[in-house]
């Protein structure tokens, strides 16, 4: 049986130590946070806390039992990027998931939100294992479910498919860089040179680093973003587990050759902002290449990093789209022209370097 979700840190009431208290209490970023949080309950779902054989813990939010039996929702797991845990990438997605007959379940990736582990691997093989393992100890789990990972969450989307194929039946990558490979930084695909670069702009601990961040991650980035909103958002959401996701990001990209990756045979959607810079566009063609017949491509226009963000509608219609509609259905990019027209840009190109204040294409 789930055991029931752990209680929020002591800092965050009264009990943790008083002027510690208020100062969250008047926190904009943990007001946010319990808005989130209600939004997930206010939409029927429920949070447990799975522990694992291993010692980890899952923290998962469970879907509303059906309205009616005779019409069971369709499970879907949902995986968050590196950038923030599950109640934040997810909250306006529930209704309507929901609402189009999807059942989302939506875990806290190890070492985000409330989620944990002593073991000392820190690979995504490890995360997809852990998700694995808690889907399967909830009673009356599904056999079977789509998966859905944003960024970093593609990457456990990815392996869980190729580790689990009873399980996946099929999935949806969004903005997940999986074919990258550690060449690709210093050859100078990315706006970072190297992992310790990549690592001080995906955790954020000065102001700057996280302005940089959203610039980069945004098409369209905010144009005030005062700096006592910031700093409160980087001390309630950037100072927990810094030390275990920096060792997240090196084991994701160091030594990383696309030969390496498998292949995975699950219908695969891949979603992508046209002016992404965190991975940029020659990734998802990389993987459209990759995956071949077995996957379709989306390029979403002006949008960058941040799709759920900048096109959260467009998004929760083509999850919805893919899962609940027409399996047969062949998506195209809202572009003028095909991605493959946009493919043959690319297909025998070197790599080459991308200017980080701009559009790749």
């Amino acid at each position: 049986m789930p055991a029931p979700p752990p209680p929020p840190p002591a800092s965050l009431t009264p009990a943790g130590g008083g002027r510690q208290w208020w100062k969250h209490r008047l926190s904009p970023t943990v007001a946010r946070d319990r808005c989130y949080t209600r939004s997930f309950r206010s939409a029927g779902l429920r949070p447990a806390a799975i522990p694992l054989p291993d010692g980890a813990v899952v923290h998962l939010w469970l879907p509303p039992p059906a309205a009616d039996p005779a019409r069971p929702l369709h499970p879907v797991l949902l995986l968050h990027g590196f950038g923030a845990q599950a109640t934040w990438q997810w909250a306006p997605f529930l209704r309507p998931l929901l609402a189009a007959g999807l059942a989302p379940y939506v875990p806290d990736l190890v070492f985000f939100g409330a989620s944990s582990s002593a073991a000392a691997d820190r690979s995504p093989v490890y995360q997809a294992a852990c998700v694995a393992a808690a889907m399967a100890a909830l009673p009356g789990a599904p056999q079977r479910y789509a998966v859905v990972g944003v960024s970093y969450g593609g990457f456990v989307a990815y392996h869980l498919a190729h580790a689990f194929p009873a399980a996946v039946e099929r999935l949806v990558l969004v903005a997940a860089g999986v074919c990258l490979e550690e060449a690709d930084l210093a050859a100078g695909l990315f706006a970072v040179e190297d992992i310790a670069e990549a690592a001080s702009l995906l955790l954020p601990q000065r102001p700057e680093d996280l302005r940089r961040l959203v610039g980069l991650t945004f098409c369209r980035p905010p144009r005030f973003m005062p700096s006592c909103f910031i700093r409160d958002y980087i001390r309630v959401m950037c100072t927990e587990n810094v030390k275990e996701k920096k060792e997240l990001l090196y084991a994701l990209i160091n030594g990383r050759k696309l030969s390496d990756l498998p292949k995975i045979n699950q219908q695969t959607l891949i979603i992508w902002g046209e002016q992404d810079r965190v991975f940029p566009l020659e990734l998802g063609l990389r993987l459209k290449r990759h995956l071949g017949d077995t996957s379709e491509l989306v390029i979403v226009k002006n949008a960058g990093h941040a799709i759920n963000r900048e096109k959260p509608a467009e998004l929760c219609r083509l999850i919805k789209n893919y899962i609940v509609d027409d399996p047969s259905v062949k998506y195209r990019d809202d572009r003028k022209g095909s991605w493959k027209n946009v493919i043959k840009r690319f297909v025998g190109s070197s790599l080459r370097k991308v200017d980080s204040s701009r559009p790749l294409l």
